[in-house]
């Protein structure tokens, strides 16, 4: 067996060596969905105010999301006024959030120094456009996890992501079915609980009308009403009201 045979076989183990184990670490990596990131400007002033709000205290329940979510202060204003402000509850939504914005909030003062009665969490829509299914079902069990350390008496109320796209064609709303077959699994009878109410939006056939979402993802103000009445039972089961 000649020299040069021997080497070009080393350097061949070598380079097999080298290519697992860039494989492994590639699997390793967490993906952006898990890896908390902040956003910046009108962001940051509005993550600042819910830090503000949460100081003050009184807070008995929190609604954690995205652009839906935050749309409790324009379309769904009414519907919140009469549902929610009685309850003490504080709108963490912010418009555009993906799951990884959302846990950094969590980690940097939206929930520091409170202790609500109940947590309603509906965020990955945002995710479905670069994330797989199981990445942004990953991402909010990484959430879900952060709030059951930080508020360990909390109980948490993971909602489906809503239905989105003209029907059940949609590529996104494809993704987030199969994200939200996943999420089901994090409740535990007890301080998660998980709730699909994507029926109560969609027409028979599973097509969404734009008299529902005008622009087939945002919720207009009769919709609004329809989510607070449709989680009414497990809210107030979860607050521990009569």
């Amino acid at each position: 067996m000649s020299f040069k045979f021997l080497r070009w076989s080393r350097l061949f183990v070598l380079l097999v060596l080298g290519l697992s184990v860039s494989a492994l670490q590639a699997q390793d990596k967490a993906h952006d969905a898990v890896t908390p990131v902040p956003r910046d400007g009108n962001w940051m002033k509005r993550h600042e105010s819910f830090n503000e709000r949460v100081k003050k205290g009184n807070v008995d329940l929190l609604l954690i999301g995205d652009s839906i979510t935050q749309g409790w202060e324009g379309a769904g204003k009414a519907a919140w006024e009469k549902s929610y402000t009685p309850r003490n509850a504080v709108n963490l939504g912010i418009g555009g959030d993906r799951t990884q914005h959302v846990l950094w909030r969590l980690d940097n003062g939206n929930i520091e120094g409170i202790s609500p009665k109940a947590a309603v969490l509906m965020i990955g829509t945002n995710n479905s456009g670069t994330n797989s299914s199981a990445q942004i079902a990953e991402g909010i069990e990484a959430i879900v996890k952060k709030l059951r350390t930080k508020l360990p008496k909390t109980k948490i109320l993971v909602l489906a992501i809503f239905p989105r796209g003209a029907d059940a064609n949609d590529a996104k709303r494809k993704i987030n079915i199969g994200a939200n077959e996943k999420i089901a699994k994090l409740a535990d009878g007890e301080m998660v609980h998980y709730l699909d109410i994507s029926s109560k939006f969609l027409n028979e056939d599973g097509t969404l009308s734009k008299e529902v979402m005008p622009d087939l993802l945002h919720l207009n103000e009769k919709s609004y009403t329809t989510w607070a009445v449709s989680i009414e039972p497990k809210v107030k089961e979860l607050m521990g009201e009569k």
